[in-house]
C-alpha cells in the first residue's frame, strides 16, 4: 500500500515539474513543442530538448558538447559527420515526439 502512495506522489511530482517547465517556457517565449529544424544550432536544440542528447549521439554525433556545438547548425554538424540532415531531423522529431516541420 505504501509503495502505491510513493508511486502516486512521484507521478504528481513529475506532473508538477512538467507544468512548471511549460509555465517557465511560456514566460520566456520558448515553444517546447516546436519541431527541430536543420537550421537550428545544436546548442539551441539541446537547450530546448535536453533529451535530444541521446538521439543525437545515436546518430553518430558524440561530440554534442564540443565547442562547435555552440555555433554549429544541425545541418552543418550532419555534413561534418556525413549524415543526411533531413533524415536526422525526421528521426529527432520522431524521437522527441514533436510534429514535423514539413
Amino acid at each position: 500500500m505504501e509503495e502505491n502512495k510513493i508511486q502516486e506522489q512521484a507521478g504528481e511530482t513529475v506532473e508538477d515539474l512538467k507544468a512548471a517547465e511549460e509555465k517557465l517556457a511560456a514566460e520566456v517565449g520558448l515553444d517546447l513543442k516546436a519541431p527541430v529544424t536543420k537550421d537550428m544550432l545544436i546548442m539551441d536544440i539541446l537547450r530546448k530538448h535536453p533529451e535530444a542528447a541521446f538521439p543525437l549521439m545515436n546518430c553518430g554525433m558524440g561530440c554534442i558538447s564540443c565547442p562547435s556545438a555552440q555555433m554549429e547548425t544541425l545541418e552543418e554538424a550532419c555534413y561534418v559527420h556525413g549524415l543526411d540532415a533531413d533524415e536526422v531531423v525526421i528521426y529527432l522529431n520522431a524521437e522527441l515526439e514533436l510534429e514535423s516541420a514539413e
